[in-house]
């Protein structure tokens, strides 16, 4: 079984003069981070390999949690940077099958609409609240029967969660 967990970046600031890659984190999007990451912790959720965005907010979220998450290997990849869905099951597709569970740290719209698309089966209320938004600090856990990462497909998936970061803590919005 494959284990994929989609995580959408935390809140993000818009300071002027700041070029999209570069913008970091708001201040609701530094308490969110923290605790996604323990609430991963708290499920028994913890990757074997982290595929994150080169942006600055995508690796601030990231560095907020890798730890309560056990660090795993990270990877870099520009390729996640404001990509469409296809592009980022590209790169998910070449992850090395050792990695049973593996997390992606994004943007939207892509990172939602793979969401979206790869998962076929799970509860019905979560998949049609999944189509309708996918928050910052929002993830997903899909889960796939086989054991590589080249063969996950669109509507293979088992949507096992979708939580979003009020789900967490109400405080946390998103």
């Amino acid at each position: 079984m494959r284990r994929l967990i989609l995580l959408r970046h935390a809140k993000s600031d818009r300071p002027p003069g700041v070029a999209d890659h570069e913008r970091p984190l708001n201040a609701r999007g530094k308490r969110a981070a923290p605790a996604v990451g323990a609430h991963l912790a708290r499920e028994g959720l913890c990757p074997d390999l982290a595929l994150v965005s080169t942006a600055a907010r995508t690796r601030e979220t990231w560095a907020a949690m890798e730890a309560a998450l056990g660090s795993p290997e990270t990877r870099w990849h520009s390729e996640i940077y404001e990509a469409p869905a296809d592009r980022i099951l590209g790169v998910i597709r070449q992850a090395p099958d050792a990695a049973a569970t593996l997390i992606v740290v994004g943007h939207n719209p892509g990172l939602g609409d793979l969401a979206a698309i790869l998962a076929g089966s799970g509860p019905r209320a979560a998949r049609d609240r999944l189509a309708l938004e996918f928050p910052t600090a929002a993830f997903v856990v899909i889960d796939f029967d086989g054991d590589r990462w080249a063969e996950i497909a669109p509507d293979r998936g088992h949507l096992d969660r979708y939580v979003r970061p009020r789900d967490i803590d109400p405080d946390l919005g998103g």
